[in-house]
């Protein structure tokens, strides 16, 4: 997928857990993984803007595009 999630990054920076990471946001740690570990197919503006508040960055931060190899 060319989109990919840098949550753990963040996470790593900050040493916050999962848990306590979506604790923070008010999501289960269970949405959280799926999300940090690339199977979201979207993310609501809303749990984006809890992301940065709680990890204190941009959305820039968390997410980027990468081109995919070519077939």
């Amino acid at each position: 997928m060319p989109i990919v999630v840098d949550v753990d990054v963040m996470l790593a920076r900050r040493k916050m857990s999962v848990g306590e990471l979506a604790e923070r946001v008010g999501i289960t740690p269970a949405n959280l993984a799926v999300l940090k570990n690339g199977r979201a197919k979207a993310v609501r503006f809303t749990t984006l803007e809890a992301l940065c508040e709680a990890l204190g960055c941009q959305p820039g931060d968390l997410l980027r595009y990468e081109d995919a190899p070519p077939a």
